[in-house]
């Protein structure tokens, strides 16, 4: 990854906005509706600043002397911070960025998520999470909370995110899920191309606990594996470990 992505709260908190004309404009409508205070740069507690000036280099260093993360219009070279195209559903909010290589293209992309993903999105995050305690409850361990969400999010599962109707149904599922259970599988590439998995053997890799793979198995394929997913590699013909959650096994064929 170039950048790591983060959501950063900033209701209440000091910005810096320097700049005139659309482009600063739009940063302050940005900045306004996360909640922040927009401020001048010569503001001490500010920590995030965002430049729109026709020579931004001058200014850009002084803030960044005093510790503040800058993003100078235009100018992804002079940028400590990107800001994504942002597709909000309630309190789901799906940001979709390049690095500052293509914002065009990020918009682009944001446009099309907007066309398939349904307004309800955010009320099914709202009942998830006014259930957590009782799914807490359902099941103790996190490992397992988690395996049992995996499973009813998934393409056609009970609380499916493309469907309308699945907020209506977590207290349903509540009622009715069996507990979540660890899964070992295993499958083999032929190609270099992540785009020829199987929906199957990319829901498998996208929810895995632990990712064990041979050396020649593709890192664009890995890569289409959790982040926080634990990678092992296995010697040819290795079997997998033991493992407590849900392992996916991957050789090249």
């Amino acid at each position: 990854m170039h950048s790591l992505p983060l959501f950063h709260r900033l209701t209440g908190q000091p910005v810096i906005v320097v700049g005139e004309g659309d482009a600063a404009e739009a940063k302050r409508r940005l900045i306004e509706r996360a909640g922040a205070r927009i401020v001048d740069a010569d503001d001490p507690d500010a920590r995030l600043a965002f430049v729109a000036l026709e020579e931004p280099e001058a200014l850009a260093a002084q803030l960044r002397t005093r510790g503040v993360l800058v993003n100078v219009v235009d100018r992804p070279d002079l940028c400590d911070f990107t800001v994504p195209s942002l597709l909000e559903r309630g309190p789901v909010l799906v940001a979709v960025g390049t690095g500052g290589v293509s914002a065009g293209l990020a918009k682009a992309v944001r446009l099309r998520l907007e066309q398939i993903l349904p307004a309800s999105l955010g009320s099914l995050a709202e009942a998830l999470g006014a259930a957590r305690a009782q799914m807490r409850a359902r099941w103790p361990a996190a490992a397992d909370r988690r395996r049992a969400l995996d499973a009813a999010l998934a393409d056609g599962g009970l609380l499916d995110p493309l469907d309308a109707g699945s907020a209506e149904r977590v207290d349903r599922w509540l009622n009715d899920a069996a507990g979540g259970k660890a899964v070992a599988v295993s499958f083999c590439v032929t190609s270099d191309d992540p785009d020829d998995l199987t929906l199957r053997q990319a829901r498998w890799l996208g929810t895995a606990d632990v990712v064990a793979h041979e050396s020649d198995v593709p890192p664009a394929v890995l890569n289409r594996a959790r982040a926080d997913a634990v990678r092992i590699l296995l010697a040819k013909g290795e079997g997998p470990p033991p493992c407590a959650g849900t392992i996916v096994t991957i050789r090249r064929g």
